[in-house]
């Protein structure tokens, strides 16, 4: 039976550290506040002017990724590329990629299913992989959250929150027995989709009434999330999808070596893992040094849990994201 294997990982975050004390001095807020609500201690945002946008972040992490397994860049045969902030409204980035890597004409697709993108990213690339449309796929999530952020004691609810960076998986086909991608399970529930959102600019408010209206005040603009509603849902539809994984599979909790879980709040991931009676060791965060990088966040956690040895031949990994949509998936992989 042939399977999806990830052969190689990479990541890239900008250079531009930002702590919560230096936040103190933007907006009113304090390391304790920030840390005491999602354990965030500082993340990346990238300098003004920088070429740090998400398709080259991507690029990078893709690089790394490639390097890792092996191959070059005209051996990629499909790009998915997961976002909410691509580099222009139209066209996506995961064209932009092609060409910077310099690779011929193949088929870029782009995902917009936010914090759960790269997980939906990866259910579409196993079905290519299982199907033998393709053997090297580059699936990447990528993010750049700083330059739309409401840097004010008004947006401070969010902006604290949101970093920017880039993680990449090269996804290739195997045949050893039991290895691989087990199970991708994919869920939305569309009524909740303005709970965490970000409604303007869009095609029912674009460029004429941004110009005609011309206010300051609008918040249409800034991402708008409703954290407590948002956080009860995450933690319940966390625990069902990771349960839907298990039981597809026949494994219980207690058989997961390492869940990497979308890094959205390191009290999401502690109370899931008090929930699922893991050990500290089982679960592996990093939201801590950079914040919420949305569909980048996994592929990011899961190349330093790498570099860490936090994975080595043979154990079973879960990763499980929830975010805007709301949308939420989970996969299991024998390593």
């Amino acid at each position: 039976m042939i399977r999806t294997k990830i052969a190689g990982v990479g990541h890239y975050v900008p250079e531009n550290v930002v702590t919560n004390h230096d936040l103190e001095k933007l907006m009113d807020t304090s390391d304790a506040w920030i840390q005491e609500r999602t354990g965030i201690k500082e993340r990346r945002w990238a300098l003004p002017g920088s070429d740090d946008n998400p398709s080259v972040m991507g690029t990078r992490a893709s690089q790394m990724a490639m390097k890792n397994a092996g191959i070059e860049a005209d051996e990629i045969d499909f790009i998915i590329f997961a976002t909410l902030s691509p580099d222009y409204y139209f066209p996506g980035p995961g064209v932009m990629v092609q060409d910077q890597l310099g690779i011929k004409e193949i088929g870029a697709l782009d995902v917009r299913n936010q914090c759960s993108g790269f997980i939906y990213g990866l259910s579409v690339a196993d079905q290519f992989i299982r199907t033998g449309t393709y053997k090297n796929i580059l699936l990447i999530g990528s993010e750049l959250h700083s330059g739309g952020l409401d840097k004010t004691t008004r947006g401070r609810g969010v902006s604290v929150i949101f970093g920017d960076g880039a993680g990449a998986v090269v996804l290739q086909p195997t045949q050893e027995e039991g290895k691989g991608v087990l199970t991708t399970h994919l869920h939305s529930e569309g009524k909740h989709a303005k709970e965490l959102a970000l409604l303007g600019p869009s095609t029912s408010h674009w460029v004429p009434e941004i110009i005609e209206k011309n206010d300051p005040d609008d918040l249409s603009y800034y991402p708008y999330m409703n954290g407590n509603f948002v956080f009860k849902h995450a933690v319940t539809r966390f625990g069902e999808v990771i349960g839907e994984a298990l039981q597809a599979t026949g494994y219980q909790t207690s058989d997961i070596d390492l869940l990497i879980p979308h890094q959205a709040n390191l009290r999401i991931s502690q109370y899931l893992q008090q929930k699922m009676g893991l050990k500290e060791d089982q679960v592996f965060n990093n939201i801590q040094k950079y914040g919420n990088t949305t569909a980048a966040s996994i592929p990011i956690a899961l190349s330093e849990a790498l570099q860490e040895g936090k994975l080595k031949n043979g154990d079973l990994l879960c990763l499980a994201a929830f975010g805007s949509g709301f949308t939420w998936g989970s996969t299991l992989i024998r390593w």
